[in-house]
């Protein structure tokens, strides 16, 4: 008896050590670092750090002609024809690379194998796909290939590749992708941008795919026609309800806002240009838009008693000025300081939770007018769809605000009394795409680029002698940031010398005179 309870013993003395050893390997496992992340999460990551930076006013904004400062240091770019590689880092080719690229790749590698997962896999690659269509606009070749392969494949150093095989690849991605969504799949409820709704996707990866296609209308116009139909066919963003857009709120700030809200409030004002188009024409956006800080001396003087939303009363700030030329320009136009210069509405349009718009039914509308117009494509009429994308925009402000709504009255007014006109289409869709565009910074440069409107003139500060923009002529591409020259230098001097000199000046594939 004795024996068996020894034998007892020492089988619970086991049992016991084992379930403590079992414990102790528990405590080394972490709770809250996981060993895999929801594809779902890190695209939502991309997703939100897309809102265009800051420094998108700097060039983007003011190279066609919407926003500009006075002011150099920090904020010289497109003011001053200025190229400043520290600023051209930090808008787009860091953030992007660092954080929307990084983590769309992961998402999409996450995905890839997972047929449970077949939709977040071609929602990662449709989202990937827009954001290489901006950097690709912005700077011309770039990492595509081995863009995003530096986390999943080690590539710390990646080639170059040319635009001219950018954009093929980025057509076929949206093609395959938009394709693929399958609504009887599992439905990814988690995405910050359509909620996982199919049918809102298929809409974006069409409406990407029609930007596309026209971004190709001058080198390609083959290529540029079929793709056009390719996404027309598919179904595009029409109606605002598609919309895609980054939601923000007082905990997730947009990134103009918070900086117009803050330390460069007094600093940024609408030019003559933009405001000059809008008030010539009636367009009631711009009482959605502007405000002037009426008798403001400095930046103290703009308070809410100070500020008008009358349109008859807002002055743009002329192009090609310093912080002391634009004394004697204010003084020409009656103005006490250049403090009196029109503003956008940081109240209502860009308050710190107003909403970053990527790709909209006024801007899809525009470019089918334009395909309709060149005969791309058989449905509808350029006239229509030029109306139809007039009104989506306007009908878009009060998303913004409510305060910044145009009601269907004056929406309605303003269509019926600037009508599509014979001999002149490519530029008055051009132009209301500039206005449409508005504070999408990288579309509204790459759309001036490629269509030639707004018919603005060239900002002439600095430029008799500017190495980088000569006389006359606008900065048709940023340059690569020192990173890239000190870092992967082989690489990027391989794109310089296919591509051209890095300046300002050189035009990407698509952009022919």
């Amino acid at each position: 008896m004795q024996k068996i309870f020894s034998y007892r013993l020492w089988i619970l003395l086991l049992l016991t050590t084992a379930s403590c050893e079992s414990g102790l390997s528990d405590l080394n496992v972490s709770k809250t670092n996981p060993t895999a992340l929801d594809p779902a999460l890190l695209l939502n990551q991309a997703v939100i750090n897309t809102s265009f930076p800051v420094k998108s006013l700097v060039f983007d904004v003011g190279i066609v002609q919407q926003m500009v400062t006075p002011n150099g240091g920090v904020l010289a770019g497109a003011n001053f024809n200025q190229d400043s590689r520290d600023v051209t880092t930090q808008p787009l080719w860091t953030a992007y690379y660092q954080s929307v690229i990084k983590n769309s790749h992961d998402a999409l590698m996450r995905s890839k194998d997972d047929p449970a997962r077949s939709n977040m896999y071609n929602m990662a690659r449709i989202y990937q796909s827009y954001v290489f269509m901006i950097l690709t606009d912005e700077y011309g070749d770039i990492p595509y290939t081995e863009g995003g392969a530096g986390f999943s494949d080690q590539v710390l150093l990646p080639q170059y590749d040319p635009q001219q095989e950018i954009y093929p690849k980025i057509i076929q991605e949206l093609t395959e992708a938009a394709a693929a969504l399958d609504p009887a799949g599992t439905i990814e409820t988690g995405d910050v941008l359509y909620a996982g709704d199919v049918a809102k996707w298929k809409k974006f990866a069409y409406s990407l795919l029609l930007r596309a296609g026209m971004r190709l209308s001058k080198v390609d116009a083959a290529t540029a026609q079929s793709t056009v139909q390719a996404a027309v066919a598919g179904g595009v963003i029409t109606a605002n309800a598609d919309n895609a857009y980054i939601r923000h709120d007082p905990n997730f700030t947009q990134p103009i806002g918070s900086t117009l809200n803050g330390s460069e409030a007094a600093n940024f004002y609408l030019t003559k240009p933009f405001v000059d188009q809008l008030r010539q024409t009636d367009d009631p956006r711009l009482q959605a838009i502007a405000i002037r800080y009426v008798g403001a001396g400095s930046g103290a003087g703009q308070t809410v008693a100070a500020g008008t939303t009358d349109p008859a009363q807002q002055i743009g700030m002329p192009i090609g000025h310093d912080n002391g030329t634009i004394i004697a320009a204010a003084t020409a136009d009656g103005l006490v300081s250049f403090y009196e210069y029109s503003q956008v509405d940081r109240r209502r349009m860009v308050k710190i939770s107003s909403p970053v718009f990527l790709v909209t039914a006024a801007q899809t509308n525009l470019l089918l007018a334009e395909a309709r117009f060149r005969g791309w494509i058989g449905t509808g009429t350029a006239a229509q769809y030029y109306a139809d994308g007039i009104r989506a925009h306007m009908d878009q402000m009060a998303t913004y605000d409510p305060n910044a709504a145009v009601s269907p009255t004056a929406r309605d007014n303003y269509v019926a009394a600037n009508p599509l006109t014979a001999g002149s289409e490519l530029e008055q869709i051009n132009t209301q795409y500039w206005i449409a565009s508005f504070l999408n910074g990288p579309e509204a440069f790459a759309n001036f680029r490629r269509s030639g409107f707004p018919a603005l003139t060239p900002n002439p500060y600095g430029q008799p002698n500017n190495p980088d923009v000569p006389n006359g002529t606008f900065i048709r591409r940023l340059t690569y940031p020192t990173s890239e020259l000190s870092v992967n230098t082989e690489n990027v001097n391989e794109a310089i010398a296919r591509q051209g000199p890095d300046k300002l000046s050189t035009r990407v594939w698509w952009d022919r005179p």
